[in-house]
């Protein structure tokens, strides 16, 4: 199914340039920020001093009982959580003044205890900088007449996305040359011109969410969010005139798709509580909204997109556990939905149109992970599913996809991936792989279905990304892009390794090393050890610009593949999630003792780093095992998990519910969910040096959710160790939206990391 932002197609991007996944969402405002609420007085800008450093801030306690199941509990810094939520995510001038007041005494204290670092965090983000090349334009992707890319100007934050006609312009390594294309080209949209004009308005934040050509190619549109807040503006524009049409969507998740005859919209609404809950459907040059689907779960998201054939326009809704599927004509756009099969607990299935007939991508009948099946029917119902790729335990079919005489499908065993490509003639089978130790691949087959050619993405911790162009009939391969690193890389330079870590219930949980080549394993590098383990999103192994600053300056920086990813297959993510949660702490504690043992860092002199449910991660490993860190960072952290979890006014509270139990109405699992949520198990003990940062904006993990953990991290530990948060007063879940402004947040991160490691803390 093609849509920029279904599930599958998302498995076919073309892998990254760097870890993706809940990393780095780091935030760096500007302490001393007044744009939002009552004025600051100097004395909370200004962190008094105390023994030649500044004093921590000291939030007030306010106890607040809470009665749930039987069972009481106080919690002394709700008040920290603004009832006007809703609201501050659509304009951040609205939070309470008490909050905001607190948020900015916070972040003036951060900055001062880190402005020995100044200097530090220019000079890393400057070396990740020069890692980019600046004007750097993607591989050119045809569609009919025309091809379709992206561009960045020297400078540019944000991407220009344009065409060309057809193989008209000349190629430098596979990518157009610049000088020749802005001859030919059309400009579609130039992102950097819209977010000056956003900034103009008021709004320091500028994202978009997709950005699609009508298949006629006489329109384009694209999801704008000023906030980051999530909520999505809609904007369609008319490529003979160059005009924005009238009559923008707005309230949108972001998720649309043109219907195959270029005549309609097809979009989902976001309601108040940030939940994608209706698809409407409109003419695409604008008139009135049709309700075509509404969904009644809160637990259930939703996702729009055309199958690869563009018979269908497909609706797909799910949770982390059950999916559904619903069917519009593409022949006769004004239908309504017809379900393909209703949803039944447990069962999830997606699905692609392959001329005569659909292939079904499934967990049903106990495929753990995943197979492929197929049907013949008008509305593939299950009754009609027939096996067509069968289950093979261990090996986790990770997508699907086809083209008209070709499908191609994305597998993962033991971290790795690998592309295999089937022939529809005569269904043979042949793979494309990679005898490195530590890879990532990735593929897809662009915007055309009668074609031949897919293109794959390559890259090892230690190589930076390659596109190549594939014909799936001959099976030749053509290398058309390099990632350029204009300040020089040479692979050889490097090492990186797969290594073992054995779990406390025998498990082996992979780990990937990247270190100098020659690095002395005698436990004197400095460790960096990041980890996710939720959701079932797995951390490939790719390479990486900004991890290099970390490695150029001697550190060793690894990644723990452990439960509630799907490195080594969907039962890998069953093992670390609800009731089998803490296996994903004991894993990452397991890799961090299993790389002492042997010489890769020190007990006690390693820093921890996740982000998101990775940062729910380093709160329990904070409380777990705080003697092993020199220094955690918790990125947009979800650590008041009980709290969240009992809250059903939050976005992602009821649809979340299959990942860690519901705490509403399950005993057991309130009582699981109270032995590990890391704001609840703090307790008196010598905590590391931690900094947690948030985004104002953020509907995923909101902005008290780290307030808080810092507070109570601040009050009970024993250490002495500083305890920081920043709070990016103008933007969301992924912090700061520009590529170069991303990059400065990340130099804080590793700023404070060596900071911390070089401190010292507990044992100064």
């Amino acid at each position: 199914m093609k849509s920029h932002l279904n599930r599958r197609n998302v498995i076919f991007t073309t892998v990254a340039t760097s870890f993706v996944a809940g990393f780095g969402f780091a935030a760096t405002p500007d302490p001393t920020s007044e744009k939002a609420g009552a004025p600051v007085t100097p004395q909370n800008k200004t962190p008094q001093f105390r023994n030649g450093l500044p004093a921590a801030p000291s939030p007030a306690k306010k106890p607040f009982v809470i009665e749930q199941l039987g069972v009481k509990r106080t919690d002394d810094y709700h008040w920290m959580k603004d009832d006007n939520w809703q609201a501050v995510l659509r304009d951040p001038s609205l939070i309470r003044a008490d909050v905001k007041a607190a948020l900015i005494e916070e972040n003036a204290y951060s900055a001062a205890m880190l402005a020995s670092t100044k200097d530090l965090q220019t000079t890393i983000f400057e070396e990740m900088k020069g890692r980019i090349k600046e004007d750097d334009a993607s591989v050119p992707s045809p569609d009919g007449p025309w091809e379709y890319y992206s561009r960045y100007e020297k400078g540019g934050q944000h991407p220009i996305l344009a065409r060309r006609p057809r193989s008209t312009t000349p190629f430098r390594d596979g990518v157009p040359s610049i000088e020749a294309t802005r001859a030919v080209e059309q400009i579609l949209l130039d992102e950097d011109e819209r977010a000056r004009e956003s900034k103009a308005g008021g709004h320091d934040y500028y994202e978009t969410s997709g950005a699609e050509h009508s298949p006629d190619h006489t329109l384009y549109a694209w999801g704008e969010d000023t906030q980051g807040s999530e909520y999505y503006t809609i904007h369609v524009r008319d490529l003979k005139t160059g005009e924005i049409l009238p009559g923008s969507i707005t309230s949108s998740e972001g998720n649309f798709v043109f219907s195959p005859d270029s005549q309609y919209i097809f979009w989902i609404w976001r309601d108040e509580n940030s939940r994608p809950a209706k698809v409407f459907r409109r003419p695409a040059r604008g008139g009135e909204d049709v309700l075509i689907y509404e969904e009644k779960d809160d637990g259930f998201f939703l996702s729009i997109g055309t199958a690869s054939s563009e018979a269908f326009i497909v609706i797909g809704a799910g949770d982390h556990e059950t999916s559904e599927s619903w069917l519009i004509p593409a022949a006769n756009p004004t239908a309504m939905p017809v379900v393909v099969e209703p949803r039944t607990a447990g069962l999830k299935y997606d699905l692609d149109h392959w001329d005569d007939r659909f292939v079904i991508y499934t967990n049903a009948d106990e495929a753990i992970d995943f197979k492929i099946m197929s049907s013949t029917a008008a509305v593939p119902a299950r009754s009609t599913w027939q096996e067509f790729v069968p289950h093979r335990p261990g090996i986790y079919v990770t997508g699907v996809e086809v083209t008209k005489r070709h499908m191609i499908r994305t597998e993962r065993e033991n971290a790795n991936t690998r592309i295999v490509i089937t022939r529809k003639a005569d269904m043979a089978e042949h793979e494309i792989s990679v005898a490195e130790q530590a890879y990532s691949l990735g593929g897809g087959s662009g915007y055309e279905y009668d074609t031949d050619l897919i293109r794959y993405g390559y890259t090892s911790p230690t190589t930076p990304s390659q596109t190549f162009g594939y014909n799936m009939e001959t099976r030749e391969k053509v290398l058309l892009k390099t990632q350029t690193i204009p300040s020089g890389h040479n692979p050889a330079d490097y090492e990186a390794r797969r290594l073992y870590a054995t779990a406390p219930d025998g498990e082996k949980v992979p780990v990937t090393v990247l270190m100098k080549a020659g690095t002395r394993l005698d436990g004197s590098s400095p460790l960096l050890l990041y980890g996710y383990g939720s959701y079932g999103i797995p951390m490939d192994p790719t390479f990486s610009i900004r991890s290099l600053s970390l490695v150029n300056r001697g550190w060793i920086y690894a990644i723990a593949h452990i439960r509630g990813g799907t490195e080594k297959g969907y039962g890998w993510f069953l093992d670390g999630r609800k009731f089998k949660k803490k296996n994903t702490f004991t894993d990452f504690i397991a890799a961090c003792e299993s790389l002492c043992d042997a010489g890769y860092g020190t007990r006690g002199k390693v820093v921890a780093y996740g982000g998101s449910a990775g940062g729910m991660l380093m709160g329990a490993v904070a409380n777990m095992r705080p003697d092993l860190w020199s220094g955690i960072i918790g990125a947009v952290p979800f650590v008041d998990v009980l709290n969240t979890m009992s809250d059903t006014s939050l976005p992602l509270t009821p649809p979340e519910w299959p990942e860690w139990g519901n705490p509403i109405e399950d005993k057991q699992a309130y009582d699981y969910i109270v032995s590990y949520s890391p704001y609840d198990n703090i307790d008196a003990k010598p905590y590391p040096p931690v900094l947690a940062t948030g985004g104002l904006s953020d509907p995923r993990v909101t902005y008290w959710e780290p307030m808080k953990w810092i507070a109570k991290l601040r009050e009970k530990s024993t250490s002495g160790a500083p305890m920081l948060l920043k709070i990016n007063m103008e933007a969301g879940h992924g912090g700061a939206s520009g590529r170069f402004d991303f990059l400065k947040e990340i130099a804080f991160d590793y700023a404070f990391a060596i900071w911390a490691h070089d401190k010292g803390w507990l044992k100064a």
